[in-house]
């Protein structure tokens, strides 16, 4: 069993039995790790060592023949130290890419917000699917996180404002790194800004300034405690005379939190109907995880 399971290790394996020259094996290191975007944006020293080590025995066990700038990639990763953060880069339907600044551990800093989650990619892809509702409009995201989400739908939807939020420092700062990193300005269209927006304390005045069309959140109902200050934002937002549209995405970890999250909806007074149906698979991430979306209405 690879321990990289997202790479097509069984078209490799067929192809090797196929084509026993290095040729091939040079040009999987020209698409991977010897790849312009690779070498700008590297990510992580464990896994570009794994990856290598990977190739070296299905080409070893293929009996393919040895190729020296296979094993200098290696040589070049061995010795390296393992880093605390490292680039990923998401590659968009049309052959341009988000490159993010993310933390290895899924936690720190005291905070998730440091990586990407499966619901943040889950909506990214059915935003590419429904470009319609992001084109032309102010979005505001809540949560942002690493900035995922809201760098594809301004890469590839075409909004005409993009708020993204978040409240803990750590990750506005990565976040702001990242927008900045994937060419965003507050300059040109789509406008961009990242702005500091507390569940706890978002005020009418900072809403309406705001004043999206289109509200999205990603893996942001996960914590019993915060879901409370959650539907009370969301109640504001969609209690404005000129309501947006809410779309909220969500990985289903814990079954007791989300359904409190709907009775709490619920409780407000707001609707929510799931959205369903397939979208286009453009990332590599667990298809597995129970993820849903739902939209929000009043």
């Amino acid at each position: 069993m690879s321990r990289l399971p997202s790479f097509p290790w069984t078209f490799v394996e067929k192809d090797l039995q196929n084509n026993r020259s290095s040729e091939f094996i040079s040009d999987i290191l020209k698409q991977t790790c010897l790849h312009p975007l690779c070498r700008k944006f590297p990510p992580s020293v464990r896994y570009r060592r794994l990856f290598l080590t990977e190739l070296i025995r299905r080409q070893e066990a293929a009996g393919c023949d040895p190729l020296d700038e296979l094993y200098d990639a290696l040589a070049e990763v061995v010795g390296a130290e393992d880093t605390t953060e490292c680039y990923k880069s998401y590659l968009l339907p049309g052959g341009d890419a988000v490159s993010l600044l993310e933390n290895v551990a899924l936690i720190s800093e005291g905070t998730t917000g440091l990586v990407t989650w499966e619901a943040a990619l889950y909506l990214a892809e059915w935003a590419l699917d429904h470009q319609q509702a992001f084109t032309g409009r102010t979005v505001l995201e809540l949560g942002s996180g690493v900035g995922l989400t809201g760098i594809t739908i301004c890469r590839s939807c075409s909004p005409n404002r993009f708020v993204f939020s978040d409240c803990h420092p750590s990750v506005l700062q990565k976040l702001r790194a990242n927008v900045q990193l994937n060419g965003l300005t507050e300059q040109e269209t789509p406008t961009v800004s990242v702005e500091e927006l507390d569940w706890t304390a978002a005020t009418e005045e900072q809403l309406r300034q705001i004043g999206a069309d289109t509200v999205i959140a990603a893996d942001v109902v996960y914590d019993p405690d915060v879901v409370g200050h959650l539907v009370k934002l969301l109640s504001q937002i969609l209690k404005r005379s000129s309501s947006p549209e809410v779309f909220i995405c969500s990985t289903i970890r814990n079954p007791e939190t989300y359904s409190g999250f709907k009775q709490q909806l619920e409780s407000a007074g707001l609707s929510h109907h799931v959205i369903t149906g397939a979208v286009s698979h453009v990332f590599p991430y667990n298809r597995l995880s129970s993820i849903e979306m739902i939209k929000l209405y009043r």
